[in-house]
């Protein structure tokens, strides 16, 4: 009896686990052409170019619109002390991303760059997502590094825009 019940569970576990790792036929099937592969991975360059150039019309000309989610969000233990300190509504999120980073680009006294490695493109029809490991350089040094993802759709007359960017922050040690 007690093999019968072994037996029983070992399959019940075993069938419930062929399941799962099968997922439908059209899952990982995407809607992607070359020339929107090709157009996503020239805003990355883009990007690159416009915060060496410390060009800001390339800069925003990427993005859906100014106010998009862009953020590194704080980890939440930086949010709790913030809320015990001082702010209850904290999120970790702070308002005017694209705006202090446009910001902090244009009034920067040495050149800054973000380099990326390891890029990853996922698209389906108009939306598409970057994922990437990062590092940012001040006046030549590591400053931060992390990863980075961005959302990005196409918008009405087709280009592809940036939606969102967050990324993580590790700080080099200075």
């Amino acid at each position: 009896m007690r093999f019968l019940l072994t037996a029983l569970l070992a399959l019940l576990f075993a069938t419930a686990t062929v399941d799962a790792a099968e997922p439908p036929s059209y899952i990982g099937r995407y809607t992607s052409t070359l020339d929107d592969r090709r157009a996503i991975e020239q805003v990355v360059a883009d990007f690159q170019t416009a915060l060496k150039t410390k060009n800001l019309k390339l800069l925003s000309s990427l993005m859906l619109h100014s106010d998009i989610p862009f953020s590194s969000p704080a980890s939440p233990q930086n949010i709790k002390k913030i809320r015990e300190g001082f702010d209850t509504t904290a999120t970790g999120i702070r308002a005017g991303g694209y705006y202090d980073f446009a910001r902090f680009i244009r009034e920067s006294k040495v050149p800054v760059e973000e380099r990326f490695y390891n890029v990853k493109i996922t698209q389906d029809k108009n939306v598409a997502w970057v994922m990437f490991d990062y590092e940012f350089v001040e006046d030549g040094k590591v400053y931060n590094y992390g990863i980075e993802t961005w959302q990005m759709m196409q918008d009405l007359e087709g280009k592809w825009k940036i939606a969102s960017v967050w990324w993580s922050t590790n700080l080099m040690p200075q």
